[in-house]
């Protein structure tokens, strides 16, 4: 799960544009919102893995202790922490980093937070088995997920196209179950799982270690 050059390339590139996107669907991003929080407290230490711009977890900042956010493009940590030194926010620390690259002992955090990240990583099943183990006892993980595998066959061909042109990150396509199932085996029971958009296709889980 080390960083892929050309993805760090691309999300580099398009890290000042990604910073001034509207949220699409703020409805179910105010509902994503809402339920974290459930899991939230002051005493909570949260990671959250593949972070951007820094948006969510700085919304979430004035709920917990404190939480560390990493993302592989260092482009997007620097609009991250200019944002936090804005707002004056203290307790969000940003890294340019992956969870393989993060040094930190088993059961570090109570809360992994890994929001439209996993479909666009090579290997998404290490990436939810470190969250297992850097979680404590009773820990949660939060993920969002672009679950596609039932988009048309049209759209599925033509990302793979679009990745090589470097038009669009590469993106892994599989079902809602499978997520769920690779969830599941790392060891996590799994609280909820909620499909906000009509399309179905972004899911939405909490799961608890």
């Amino acid at each position: 799960m080390t960083s892929n050059n050309d993805s760090v390339r691309f999300w580099n590139r398009k890290a000042a544009s990604y910073a001034e996107q509207p949220i699409r669907d703020t409805e179910a991003y105010e509902k994503k919102l809402a339920i974290t929080r459930e899991y939230l407290n002051p005493q909570s230490s949260v990671l959250e893995f593949g972070c951007g711009t820094g948006s969510t977890a700085l919304l979430h900042a004035p709920h917990v202790k404190q939480i560390l956010a990493l993302d592989s493009s260092e482009k997007m940590i620097e609009i991250a922490g200019a944002k936090a030194e804005k707002e004056g926010v203290s307790n969000v620390d940003f890294m340019t980093a992956t969870l393989t690259d993060l040094q930190r002992p088993p059961a570090s955090f109570d809360v992994i937070l890994g929001l439209n990240v996993l479909h666009l990583l090579d290997d998404r099943e290490e990436a939810i088995r470190r969250c297992f183990e850097l979680l404590a006892p009773g820990g949660i993980f939060i993920s969002s997920t672009a679950c596609i595998a039932r988009l048309g066959f049209l759209i599925k061909m033509l990302l793979p196209i679009g990745a090589r042109l470097k038009l669009i990150p590469k993106v892994q396509i599989f079902t809602r179950e499978t997520l769920e199932a690779d969830i599941e085996r790392a060891g996590f029971q799994i609280l909820r799982s909620t499909v906000f958009n009509k399309n179905g296709m972004i899911t939405f889980i909490v799961a608890r270690k």
